[in-house]
This record gives C-alpha cells, structure tokens and sequence, in this order.
C-alpha cells in the first residue's frame, strides 16, 4: 500500500508545483523540457531498459516521435489547466482519462465489456461533461471559462491518446520500458531544440526544477508500476487506490494551498468520478 500512496504524493506532487512554480515566473516549458532528460536517466536505470537490440529499420519511430511530440504538448496543457482551472479539476480530468482508453480498446481493440464497465464509463463520461461544461458555462469570466474548459479537456483527451498509444505499441512488440526510454529520450531532444529556436533566455532555476520535476514524473510512473507487480494478482486495488487518492490529495491540495472553491458542478463530477473507478475496479475483480 505505500507503493500507491507514494505513487499518488508523486503524481499531485508534480501538479502542486507546475501551479506554485508557475505564479513564481518559472518558465513552465524549459522545466518541462530537462523533466525529460531526468526521467530517461531513470527510466534507462530503473528498469534496466535494453537499447542494444532496438532497430534502426524496424522500430516504429513514428509512434516513438509521436509519443515525444504528445508528452511535453501534453505537459503544457496540464500546466495551463493548473493555472485556469485549478488542481481538483485538473486531476479529475487526468484520472478519467482511462474512460476514453476504455473507449477506445472497445472500438479499436475489440475488448469486450461487463455491464459493470459499462456502468463505469458511463458515471466517467458524466463526470468529465459535469466538469468541462460546467467550466465553461461559469458567468465570472466568459472567455476565460472557455480556455480552461478547453485545456481540462485537452489533458482528459491527451491522456487517453499517449494511454492508447502505449498499448498500440505492446501490440507491435515493443516493451513498455523502451518505448517509454526512447520516447523521453526524443521528447527532452526535441523539446531542447524547440526551446533553442524559439527562446534566448535559459535561465538554471529552470532547469534545476525541471531535472526535479522529472525525479518526480518517473517516481510516479516507476511506484505505480511496482505497486502493480506487489498486487499483481488484485490489479484493482492498484487502479482503485491510485485514482481516487490522487483524487482527494488533489482535492486537499486545491482547497487548502491554492483556496480553490468546490462548486456544484465539481461535486457532481467528483462523486460520479470516484463511483467510475469504484465501479471500474470492481469490474477487474
């Protein structure tokens, strides 16, 4: 159980500080960008990722370059979300993004669902609509409503993509730990050369807390996978503890860090969320 509770620190962890960093005038997309040269060190180590056999000819590279061009994109949307629609919102956005993965493994994959799934995906669909819509239908400040409605849905939709795309690239034989090692590799390599086109200013601080913010991105991802090999015959308690404690310390953390106000719209969304992955876990029973 500490696996997933650290694994759920990690995750909210890595939110807190794009939002805090962020009101402090840290350049969000330099930090994202050296994240990457921290996470691949510790990908490459961690799961002692074997490089030697990968093919020039017969890796996918354009699933691997795909992933690298998603991931920071991703990141940025996540960071913009933090500031427009706050941290609960942000998490509830990013949990749920297994429903469209669940979506997507039904119409692509052919995988079939229990009436318990299909429950789930449902009260999931409801509660991201309750969230999205609801942001973007506040009187305060229309157009600014809106761009946070767009990137909440932007880290739900992004998710699920980068989500499928790992599956699909299981399915052509690749291993998870080098399709993740080289798609960080491409990711802080492309997002360098984007940074050394487009920006003058490097500034150390910047690059200081991304290598941080990359210890905290792979720790998420390295205890997660780690909690799933200890509970490798309940893979439910994994999924089920992760999602909704990275729920309530988003929630914890919104409230008292950040006085984000919990309206009616976001307590609809965050209980038909937390009952989506009750139900979803019960159904891998």
């Amino acid at each position: 159980m500490e696996m997933i509770i650290a694994a759920a620190c990690c995750s909210v962890l890595v939110s807190i500080l794009l939002k805090y960093l962020k009101i402090k005038g840290f350049d969000v997309f330099q930090m994202i960008a050296w994240n990457y040269l921290s996470a691949s060190i510790l990908c490459f180590y961690w799961f002692k990722t074997d490089l030697t056999h990968v093919s020039i000819q017969n890796t996918p590279w354009w699933l691997i370059f795909t992933l690298a061009i998603l991931l920071p994109s991703i990141f940025l949307c996540l960071a913009k979300s933090l500031q427009f629609a706050g941290i609960l919102k942000t998490e509830i956005a990013q949990r749920l993004a297994v429903i469209l993965s669940l979506l997507a493994a039904y119409f692509i994959f052919g995988e079939q669902f229990s009436q318990l799934k299909l429950i789930g995906v449902v009260l999931g669909v409801l509660a991201i609509l309750a969230i999205i819509v609801g942001q973007a239908t506040e009187q305060a400040n229309k157009g600014l409503s809106l761009k946070s409605a767009l990137f909440l849905f932007s880290v739900w939709a992004g998710y699920a993509a980068v989500d499928v795309l790992l599956k699909y690239s299981s399915s052509l034989g690749l291993q998870f730990a080098v399709t993740l090692n080289l798609t960080f590799i491409a990711a802080f390599i492309l997002s360098i050369a984007y940074i050394a086109i487009t920006q003058a200013n490097w500034q150390p601080k910047n690059i200081f807390t991304g290598l941080f913010l990359g210890i905290l991105n792979f720790s998420n991802i390295a205890l997660y996978v780690k909690a799933h090999m200890i509970f490798k015959e309940t893979p439910a308690i994994v999924f089920a503890g992760m999602n909704i404690l990275v729920v309530v310390l988003g929630v914890l953390s919104g409230v008292v860090l950040f006085k984000e106000r919990i309206k009616a719209y976001t307590w609809i969304g965050l209980v038909c969320g937390v009952i989506a992955v009750l139900c979803l876990a019960k159904a891998m029973m």
